[in-house]
């Protein structure tokens, strides 16, 4: 995005060319949070299927992937959708026909990932998350590990921003993700009560503990100014849109279209460092084998490598071949540092891999070390009581997702309570995993929240 200035005028110019290879397609990640019935998947279902919803579920259907959740209307896993924007900005959806005059299909094209991905010069990954209070461990894993560059909050303009939206909300601040609020229903919404839905929303973000500049986006100028700034400044911008009358969607699109990814960004991921892979998801799949899917931290890596995978439940790692590599369904012979892919390993068994394990390259000197201890510097956001030695509780820190126990705490009283601060010493009960000093960690156990950064390797 290039800014081209004309006396007291200026004008932003986009220029993005098609990509001559799937590996250097760009890609955005967008994780969408909220409070259950704020209408998240019907969102992404409208956003990237291209048709409205009737106003009773038809829009979200196609998103679900479980019996219980197209039965309850109510998402309970990790979901995943992809919009493409081409090189002239146009959305590329997985349904395309010429229309006749009488407003049917005459011919309409079935797309699936892969063509979508060819078709496209910019990718848009939707990750769809829980909002029910019951899968908050789930939608946690998701922000955590995902690495999103930013993230949807949906509010119900008919309910306000309640709930478990002011929990997605300190989840995103807390890692330091920049924030999307998208006001949703505001076609079946009073005027009275869809002015207090906004009053209140941007009451919390300018309060104490959010610090946001809430920014109406209302015009394709606003739109197109703000997608290139909220990233790094502490602008939130806020959108109203109807699933059912398509107001506001174009504009949120065009919004998506225009941001930037972090995909190049050599700061957050390393190019020319050694490869590491952290496992989010983990499948196996018929005729082909145990297939894992995650994120490239830093490295690259090419369909054949024999690399090492772990760590076990001993802490050890293994050497395993890359049979295949897909980027959104689509198979491709390389892929870098910042990219979503999914490996097939070659004569791995499925119990042998886990999520949280990471793939790292082969090297000469000793193999990477997987801790069962570690120190960390964490802030209690809320505890009812105290926390003392031995105290349990879920840890989130990348990909990494198991229980830890407090094994000492650096402070003068010797526990903690809700404000404290202190260098906390953990222990992972089931086994070693693989941490990085720096890495961002959150902990959860019941109504008690921390965060924190690993300081030290023990």
């Amino acid at each position: 995005m290039a800014t081209i200035h004309s006396n007291a005028t200026s004008a932003y110019l986009l220029l993005r060319l098609p990509s001559a290879t799937l590996e250097r397609i760009p890609e955005l990640r967008v994780a969408c949070v909220g409070n259950v019935d704020s209408g998240k998947s019907t969102t992404l279902g409208v956003l990237t299927r291209g048709w409205l919803d009737d106003g009773r579920g038809k829009a979200r259907v196609a998103l679900f992937r479980h019996k219980h959740e197209i039965e309850s209307g109510r998402t309970s896993s990790v979901g995943m959708e992809i919009l493409g924007f081409a090189a002239s900005g146009e959305p590329v959806f997985p349904t395309a026909g010429m229309e006749t005059a009488a407003g049917s299909a005459a011919k309409r094209e079935k797309l699936g990932w892969d063509d979508i991905i060819r078709k496209s010069a910019k990718i848009v990954s939707f990750i769809d998350l829980a909002g029910h209070e019951r899968y908050l461990k789930t939608t946690l894993y998701g922000m955590t590990s995902q690495n999103a560059d930013c993230v949807m909050l949906m509010v119900g303009a008919n309910a306000g921003l309640i709930g478990m939206s002011k929990e997605h909300l300190a989840i995103a601040l807390a890692l330091s993700v920049p924030v999307i609020i998208a006001i949703t229903k505001i076609d079946m919404t009073p005027a009275n009560v869809l002015e207090a839905t906004v009053k209140s929303v941007v009451k919390i973000l300018k309060s104490p503990g959010c610090r946001k500049m809430p920014v109406f986006v209302r015009s394709k100028e606003a739109a197109v100014e703000i997608s290139q700034s909220f990233m790094k400044d502490r602008i939130c911008p806020i959108f109203l849109i109807s699933n059912v009358s398509g107001q506001g969607l174009d504009l949120l699109r065009m919004f998506i279209n225009l941001t930037p990814s972090s995909m190049g960004d050599e700061e957050k991921y390393l190019l020319d460092a050694p490869l590491e892979y952290s496992i989010t998801e983990v499948w196996s799949v018929p005729y082909v084998g145990t297939v894992v899917n995650g994120t490239l931290n830093s490295g690259t890596i090419r369909a054949g490598d024999t690399v090492l995978l772990g760590p076990d439940g001993h802490g050890a790692f293994g050497n395993v071949t890359v049979k295949s590599i897909q980027r959104k369904r689509a198979t491709v012979d390389t892929a870098e540092a910042g990219q979503s892919v999914s490996f097939a390993l070659k004569r791995v068994r499925r119990g042998a891999v886990r999520k949280g394990m990471v793939i790292v390259a082969k090297t000469d000197g000793p193999p990477p070390k997987a801790v069962r201890r570690f120190e960390g510097q964490v802030l209690i956001l809320y505890h009812n009581t105290t926390m003392q030695r031995n105290y349990q509780a879920m840890l989130h820190c990348g990909a990494v997702r198991q229980t830890v126990r407090i094994v000492s705490i650096d402070h003068p009283q010797g526990l903690l309570r809700t404000g404290d601060r202190a260098t906390v010493v953990f222990e992972f009960v089931v086994g070693p995993e693989f941490l990085k000093e720096g890495m961002k960690l959150l902990f959860r156990e019941g109504k008690t929240k921390g965060l924190g950064v690993v300081t030290r390797l023990l």
